[in-house]
């Protein structure tokens, strides 16, 4: 008799990157902040940071990763780069993340 499959184990809470970026992009539209995706990013550069955000006089460049997921050698390098631009935010964001997000996004502001 063939035995079962066994389900992945997956650590709580567990959040599909594309399920996040979809959640977070709402919570910032709702915050008032312009919102930017490659939505197809086959002809991009490569690396380029997953949200560009930009609300007043703030800008941010956010990558999103899943619980487990890591950058890539390109995506380092664009956040490095962006990091060193002193008047941008650049976040790498997980889904454990979301008080911190929470928190960026409102920046003073009462949803």
């Amino acid at each position: 008799m063939p035995t079962k499959a066994r389900p992945r184990k997956r650590r709580w809470p567990y959040v599909l990157e594309k399920d996040f970026q979809q959640t977070l992009m709402k919570y910032a539209q709702l915050a008032g902040w312009t919102v930017y995706h490659t939505y197809d990013s086959r002809r991009s550069e490569a690396g380029y940071p997953d949200l560009t955000m930009v609300r007043g006089t703030r800008l941010i460049f956010a990558e999103l990763k899943s619980h487990k997921g890591k950058l890539r050698k390109e995506q380092e390098e664009w956040i490095q780069r962006l990091s060193d631009v002193p008047s941008i935010e650049v976040y790498i964001w997980r889904p454990l993340d979301w008080p911190e997000i929470e928190k960026t996004l409102r920046g003073g502001m009462v949803l």
